[in-house]
């Protein structure tokens, strides 16, 4: 039996009730630029409008998604209150207790082709309001079922991520206080610094250092390899390639990077300058997006807009907290947090304090545990997320039930 359709406008409406940015705090601010990418979730909003303005007031259980670019599939469940800017739709459902439903629908990749159809503009193309809610919709009875379900997923995908932010905190503030502060345990357990133990100067960064530290660049302590793209014209190289091919476009924010957008083959590896990366190893982002920094969460590849860092002792935990000391480096070097590019010899010419084998080894074993429980962390969602777009369709079709 064929299900009966009905359009979007059915069951949800566009939030008209505005607000005034006075009213809205930073973090109930949301843009287009607050909405990330590929369905996963919010971030916290960099500044407020420079001057008062007026703002789409929307609630808990709104559905937000970026209007600008409709392509990139910009979509938020709201669990707050706040205000968005005039590129954020608010979308809110008719009967609140299908807030989830509705979420569940606009997830789905035909409902972005949908908009795309009708989108205004060439370069910086929007979504029509009245063509978004003609969306055709199913007339499935257990609407509430199906946005429960995928909400718990969701539910548990956010839980994760709020997790792994804590303990990427933890991490952070621990190789702070060790190699920023300099107050490392010493030999009787005691913060080193603040205990009085011997600092020495050091003229090349015009600071104090903790005596048998040394200064030099990260290739102290790691190596620095490159990458590079096989061939697209041969299809041998990319059709049913299953080796991650890392580039800067594929960078989301994790700090161990488990997917890519695309695959090689193994005829494909053999054919590129890029090396099949193990596990630890930091890539950096020289090109497009610039200065982001992963650590390799499965074996992968990557192109030649990108720097690899292998640890000289498999210890890559030290290592990446150290690279994000490099980036602060290269930024200041920049005037500020826009460079164009890296290449070899910024990173060779950068000066770093670099401690002792003993202190290295003695945070890497620290924070290792915080660092495996992330990446764990970082593989269920991916399960969970392809998990979730494989019932999306399924669920939205009425080829699955929700008992």
């Amino acid at each position: 039996m064929e299900l009966k359709k009905y359009k979007l406008g059915e069951i949800a409406y566009f939030v008209e009730d505005k607000i005034s940015s006075d009213d809205v705090s930073l973090s109930e601010y949301i843009t287009t630029d607050c909405l990330l990418q590929n369905k996963k979730g919010r971030t916290i909003a960099q500044n407020l409008p420079p001057k008062p303005c007026s703002l789409t007031k929307f609630k808990k259980g709104d559905v937000l998604i970026g209007n600008i670019r409709p392509y990139l599939k910009k979509i938020w469940f709201a669990d707050i209150n706040g205000g968005c800017s005039p590129d954020v739709l608010a979308l809110r459902a008719k009967n609140e207790k299908e807030s989830s439903y509705l979420y569940s629908l606009l997830l789905q990749d035909d409902f972005y082709d949908f908009v795309m159809k009708a989108a205004k503009g060439s370069k910086m193309p929007r979504g029509d309001k009245k063509h978004i809610l003609t969306f055709p919709c199913f007339d499935i009875k257990n609407k509430t079922k199906i946005g429960d379900l995928l909400s718990k997923i969701d539910q548990k995908i956010a839980l994760n991520r709020r997790i792994n932010t804590k303990l990427e905190t933890i991490a952070k503030r621990l190789y702070d206080y060790w190699f920023v502060q300099f107050d490392f345990p010493d030999a009787n357990g005691n913060p080193y610094k603040s205990s009085g133990c011997k600092m020495v100067w050091n003229d090349a960064l015009k600071r104090e250092i903790p005596e048998g530290w040394e200064v030099g660049n990260i290739c102290m302590i790691a190596d620095i390899l490159s990458g590079g793209t096989p061939s697209k014209a041969n299809a041998r190289y990319w059709e049913n390639g299953t080796l991650p091919f890392f580039g800067p476009t594929d960078y989301n924010g994790n700090v161990f990077q488990i997917e890519t957008s695309e695959y090689i083959t193994e005829d494909g590896l053999k054919h590129c300058a890029s090396s099949l990366f193990e596990e630890g190893v930091i890539i950096i982002t020289a090109r497009g997006s610039i200065g982001k920094l992963i650590i390799v969460g499965t074996p992968m590849a990557m192109n030649q807009s990108c720097y690899a860092l292998r640890s000289k002792t498999g210890e890559y935990e030290y290592l990446y907290f150290l690279t994000t000391q490099l980036i602060d480096c290269l930024k200041a070097k920049g005037s500020g947090s826009v460079f164009k590019s890296i290449n070899t010899l910024d990173i060779e010419n950068s000066l770093l304090c670099v401690a002792d084998a003993k202190t290295i080894s003695k945070f890497c074993s620290m924070v290792k545990p915080l660092l495996n429980k992330i990446k764990e962390s970082i593989k269920e969602t991916a399960r969970l997320t392809a998990l979730r777009d494989k019932l999306l369709p399924l669920l939205m079709n009425g080829q699955v039930e929700v008992a």
